[in-house]
């Protein structure tokens, strides 16, 4: 049984923590609220203040996995999350010889550029705004550890409580004008995937220090809208803007860790998640 702390239990953190808990490892997990998780040991902290993490350097976990989502869009938030954040819980972890490896949930925001070739972990990120440059910085942290660290960018979350998308489809009036390359993964398979590379840790596989972490079909945002539309039988103008932006990622060395998605594309996701909404 290893130890795994969670910093970040919000709806990934915590599918990934319930995950790991129903494998037999002690979970710790660590957020703002105070509320529980089943068979997880919570922390009420927050990142940002360092003075309320001093229960972090007892734990001595296996694996740190750091999962947390910034309070608004601002260049502020960003680091005071992803930066300070993640810099201030390593510190609590200096003397800890028994950490393995550390897991940063990242963003393919850090690929700002617009192309129409399909970017990989070999392609150098250039952030766009500082969402992205916050996000690199970030992960420019990891390279200072003496474990073993990967980054995973994750593209466009969607899931039971991530339903955006469907929203959207249900009012064509609103859907935007330019239509964009787009990229996602359900948020069951982003936690799978996790835990999928934590247990390669623990069994002493190595891992690389970078994935992307979408599914295996990169599409146009009108795509997806009309497609939704028509399951949801919702009225709309059949005329596809051309695609001007946005970009189009490849989850190849994902899959060559033997990982195997549930929801390989959006069809199969939002179906489910349509069919969900239906009970």
């Amino acid at each position: 049984m290893a130890t795994i702390l969670i910093i970040g239990c919000g709806d990934l953190g915590s599918a990934v923590a319930l995950q790991l808990a129903q494998l037999g490892h002690r979970v710790v997990g660590v957020r703002r609220s105070a509320t529980p998780l089943t068979n997880v040991e919570m922390i009420q902290a927050d990142v940002t203040h360092p003075e309320t993490l001093d229960k972090l350097a007892k734990i001595q976990p296996d694996i740190l996995v750091y999962c947390v989502a910034a309070n608004g869009q601002t260049d502020a938030h960003y680091k005071a999350a992803y930066v300070d954040g993640l810099r201030n819980v390593i510190a609590t972890q200096v003397n800890n010889t028994a950490l393995k490896q550390v897991f940063f949930v990242s963003s393919t925001r850090v690929y700002g550029q617009v192309t129409d070739a399909v970017l990989d972990e070999n392609t150098p990120a250039i952030a766009a705004d500082f969402g992205g440059e916050r996000l690199l910085e970030a992960e420019r942290l990891l390279e200072g550890l003496t474990c073993g660290h990967t980054a995973l960018r994750l593209s466009g979350i969607y899931g039971p409580r991530r339903l955006r998308m469907i929203h959207l489809a249900k009012t064509p009036a609103l859907w935007p004008a330019q239509n964009s390359w787009t990229n996602r993964i359900h948020r069951d398979d982003a936690a799978a995937f996790l835990v999928f590379l934590v247990q390669k840790v623990l069994h002493q596989t190595p891992i690389a220090p970078c994935y992307i972490v979408t599914d295996a079909k990169p599409v146009s945002q009108y795509e997806v809208l009309q497609w939704l539309a028509l399951q949801l039988n919702i009225a709309f103008n059949a005329h596809v803007p051309v695609i001007q932006s946005g970009k189009r990622l490849s989850n190849r060395a994902l899959l060559a860790t033997g990982f195997q998605l549930q929801y390989s594309d959006y069809r199969a996701g939002y179906a489910a998640l349509l069919a969900l909404n239906a009970d």
